[in-house]
Parts: C-alpha cells; structure tokens; sequence
C-alpha cells in the first residue's frame, strides 16, 4: 500500500466515463471483437483532406518549434473572421486564445473564478466535466436544470433566480451535449437582460456544436449581445466540426481583462498548443465547407432514424435532438 499523502483536492476531482469507456471499447477491439463504441462524443468521419495535408506541409516546411502561448497570429485572424462570417460579429483576435482542445478553457475558466464560498452555475444534466472542475476549484456547483419538457432548454427566470451574492460565473452549453437541447433566442434574450442587473457574474458559452443544428435552426452566439462582451468567455474549437477529436485544438474568445490571466494560465499548464495543428486548423476554417456539411447531413439522416426507433421502445422518451449528435433518452413510468 502506497504511503504517498494526495491533495485533499484530488478527492473533489471526477471523470468524463466516456473515456472509460472508449478505454474498454479498444481493449476490447485489440483482444479481435468486433465492436461499435456509442460512448465518446466524437465524428465517426476521417478529418478533411485538405485539413491533414495542411499539417503534413507544416510539419516538412519545418513548424517544428514553440509558437505563441495564445496562438498564432494567423489562426487567430482566421477564428476572428470565421466568426464574423457566421455571426456577424466583431472579434479582436488579441481575445481569442487557442488551446489544446475545448476542456482547457472550461478548466481556466473555472479556476480563474471558482474558490471556496464562491457558487459556480452549470447545466444538469450536462458535460461532467462542467462539475467535476467546479468541485476541484472548492467552488459550490449550482446545477441549471435542463428538462425534457422544454426540449433541454434551460428557462431564463430559473437561472436569474438561482444568482446569489456568491455567483461568480454561469456555464450555459446550447447545442447541448449530452441531450442535443438548443436553447430558444427568446429565451437567451432573457437570460442577458437580467444580467445586466448582475454585472459582476460572468457567463461561460459552450458553442463547440455551434455548425450542428437542424430542421432550418440557427446558432445564436452569446457574441451577439455586446452588453455582456466584457465578461463573456465564448468557447468553440475544431473537433467536433471538422472531426479532429485527436488532433486538440480549441479556443476561447475571452473578455480583454481576462485575457493576460488565462495566458499565465496557458503558460504554466502547456506551453502552447503544437505549432503543425494549428496550421492545420487555419487550413479547416478558410477552406471548403463542403465536408462540414456532408457531415452534419448524415448526423441528421441518422438523428431522424435513432430517435424514431428509441420512442417506439416500450418506458423510453426521446426528443427530437435540434443540435449537436446525440440522442438523450428517459424512462417514463409504466401503466
């Protein structure tokens, strides 16, 4: 038995049983079974061509070295006017901060407002990991329910009234995994405009499904409403819209006063994200988008067939996912 003495923080830390899972799934597949694995969140489609050789040419013109902590300047030029192409808004590519994958910017986000006392909102059921690291930072989660009934939408009255003196941030995640829930315009409207009475609770906007949404739905991007740009941490990425799950690339568009201390953050935890990836990742955003769309055209041929097939099962309910690629299904009661 080990005499190593842990952090007692260590005890607050969880897991994302997906990756379990997909641990089991391979082991599985190496011992010859043949398995289809349904629990990790990513693409089941090879990432663009295009994309792959962009890396590969990084990697022979000699990118071999460290970059910037934030990012290359190129690839934040091209997530700033990616999102003005889709949003319509205005993004000074000094905000934006890439890092390897979406879970660093939920990691520093957290930590940069969560300690003991402080409360932390996040949606239920939601990604874990939004609690897991609320829990380790000794922050008090707050859980936003998210209900079938309103389509896994959260309702903005809710939210407001659960601010309390010791709010620090709120965590909101539209297209939602794991329930596929798309969060109304009218109800994000609401949700904004009572902040204003609360100017110094900041607001975490998972978007990483922002291209999947279906049945003709538009994103609607918390960048949108420029009375909260100042406490706006905006999170988006690469792998699931392009399939590069492996290659980790992400970024936050964060609030110009945030943006020095998530960089220390940055600094201290991974140096900066691989110089060959990000060229990679310039390369996806100001190439084609047909694949996108072939992808997320298939997501949706199979959305139609799943959630038909899950609510003809006896005790089991499905909504009709409106975004990202999962079908979130409950039991209902028997007669």
């Amino acid at each position: 038995m080990s005499d190593l003495q842990f952090a007692q923080s260590l005890s607050r830390l969880g897991t994302e049983s997906a990756f379990m899972v997909l641990a089991r799934a391979q082991a599985l597949a190496a011992e010859g079974h043949d398995i289809i694995n349904l629990g990790i969140g990513q693409p089941d489609f090879r990432t663009p061509e295009h994309i792959v050789e962009a890396g590969i040419k990084a990697l022979r013109d000699g990118h071999h070295g460290y970059t910037p902590a934030n990012g290359l300047p190129a690839l934040r030029e091209a997530v700033a006017a990616d999102l003005h192409r889709r949003h319509g808004v205005e993004v000074n590519p000094d905000c934006v901060v890439a890092v390897p994958g979406g879970k660093p910017t939920m990691f520093f986000a957290v930590m940069m407002f969560g300690e003991p006392g402080a409360e932390i909102m996040y949606p239920n059921p939601g990604f874990p990991i939004y609690e897991s690291v609320i829990r380790y930072s000794g922050a008090t989660p707050v859980p936003i329910a998210l209900r079938e009934e309103n389509g896994f939408s959260f309702s903005a009255e809710e939210v407001l009234a659960q601010i309390t003196p010791k709010t620090r941030l709120i965590i909101i995640n539209s297209p939602a995994n794991p329930t596929g829930g798309v969060t109304p315009k009218e109800e994000i409207d609401k949700l904004v405009a009572g902040l204003l009475d609360h100017p110094k609770v900041a607001l975490m906007s998972d978007e990483i499904y922002s291209n999947m949404l279906y049945g003709g739905r538009k994103h609607i991007s918390l960048l949108q409403y420029p009375e909260i740009r100042d406490r706006l941490i905006m999170l988006d990425g690469w792998s699931k819209t392009y399939a590069m799950t492996g290659w980790r690339l992400g970024y936050a568009v964060w609030p110009e006063a945030c943006v020095p201390h998530v960089t220390r953050l940055c600094i201290n935890d991974h140096s900066c994200v691989n110089a060959a990836t990000q060229f990679a990742g310039i390369a996806a955003l100001n190439g084609p988008q047909d694949a996108v769309r072939e992808m997320v055209a298939q997501f949706d041929a199979r959305r139609q067939v799943i959630v038909e097939g899950l609510n003809k099962l006896k005790g089991v309910t499905c909504t009709d996912a409106a975004g990202a690629f999962y079908a979130f299904q409950t039991s209902r009661a028997q007669a």
